[in-house]
């Protein structure tokens, strides 16, 4: 992908040019700058004490694609992303595949935390990331995670640099994916990689069992637990449904709105997680009014249920985000929705308070 003539805008591989053939520099599938040249340019600019800022990507469910459609639609999807990564740095630096579906970002012009913000929004929003990436047979949704630092505001030295785009990108992973993390010292240098391993799913169901467990009152309980929500899934809301067909707000305690079809959504399942509007058009017509109104754009609808009888509904949805459902997220949302049932059964919780007329 990248020519002669790009990569000898920089000194670093114009002496490299010399003796080395401009394919031994890049990629083989992608076109990018080759895993150790990138690493080695980084390395020479610190050298040079260039200012530059240093970022991960890393695809978020690249080998749900690969099982999915298969490896070559895998391929292509890289090879696209690749192709949208350095026309974005065209002129301003360069990128590299560090292996599988990583990526390394070497961008010389936004070296502030506000410039490298600006780049990364306009990454985000379409140019790059959250997209539909259209194949001959498929059109998967991709999104990626990035972790970024600079040099020199953030470390002096390269092991430094490297530690610390390490360190936000699994910060980001932590966070629910699809985001990007900028290093910020305040913020982020007392996280240590193994501590945020460790907060998985144990740390999260935990959480939601001890506020169930002293919260009294359904709403209160599922109040309680939004923060812990927020941080984990990146939502900006949660919503249930009783048997009376009404869907509330959990931060929104005004809200009080019919709706049909749930049950329809779901059928014989006890989840259902998509970002394909259409699918939901198709399952369920009058549930998809509801979905248009609201413009979401992703959903995730959950059955409240103990041992064969349902008494709820929980609906995670948000609006402007095509998010892949995670497994893990699928957990939380289907344990918390077990955790209501219990509430509600045992005791004596109810989700609807009044019918709406």
């Amino acid at each position: 992908m990248y020519t002669m003539e790009q990569l000898r805008k920089y000194p670093y591989f114009e002496e490299r040019l010399k003796d080395t053939a401009p394919e031994a520099l890049l990629d083989y599938l992608t076109g990018l700058v080759s895993r150790g040249h990138i690493l080695w340019f980084a390395q020479w600019l610190i050298e040079q004490e260039i200012p530059f800022s240093f970022a991960m990507l890393d695809l978020d469910n690249f080998k749900f694609i690969n099982d999915t459609y298969g490896h070559h639609a895998g391929d292509e999807v890289l090879v696209r992303v690749a192709e949208d990564l350095a026309e974005m740095l065209d002129g301003i630096g360069l990128a590299g595949r560090f292996g599988g579906d990583e990526m390394l970002i070497v961008n010389l012009r936004d070296v502030t935390y506000d410039a490298c913000k600006a780049f990364f929004t306009e990454m985000y929003n379409g140019r790059v990331l959250r997209k539909n990436i259209v194949l001959d047979d498929c059109s998967p949704f991709v999104t990626g995670t990035v972790g970024c630092a600079v040099y020199p505001k953030d470390a002096q030295n390269y092991t430094r640099l490297f530690e610390l785009i390490d360190k936000t990108l699994y910060r980001g992973k932590s966070k629910g994916r699809n985001c990007h993390i900028i290093y910020v010292e305040e913020k982020h240098r007392d996280i240590e990689i193994r501590q945020i391993a460790r907060h998985g799913l144990y740390t999260t169901f935990n959480g939601i069992i001890r506020q169930f467990e002293f919260v009294p009152g359904l709403v209160n309980k599922l109040q309680s637990v939004m923060p812990l929500l927020m941080e984990e899934l990146q939502i900006s809301d949660l919503y249930y449904a009783g048997p009376q067909g009404v869907m509330r707000a959990v931060r929104n305690p005004e809200m009080a709105e019919p709706v049909a079809g749930l049950e329809q959504l779901l059928r014989n399942d006890d989840l259902f997680a998509s970002n394909d509007m259409e699918e939901v058009r198709r399952r369920s017509p009058a549930f998809y009014k509801t979905v248009s109104r609201h413009e979401f754009e992703t959903l995730c609808v959950v059955r409240s249920a103990y041992k064969l009888d349902t008494n709820g509904y929980l609906i995670c949805a948000e609006k402007r985000n095509r998010r892949i459902w995670q497994e893990a997220e699928c957990a939380i949302l289907f344990f918390l929705a077990k955790m209501m049932a219990a509430a509600i059964q045992i005791d004596g919780e109810t989700i609807d308070r009044e019918p709406v007329k």
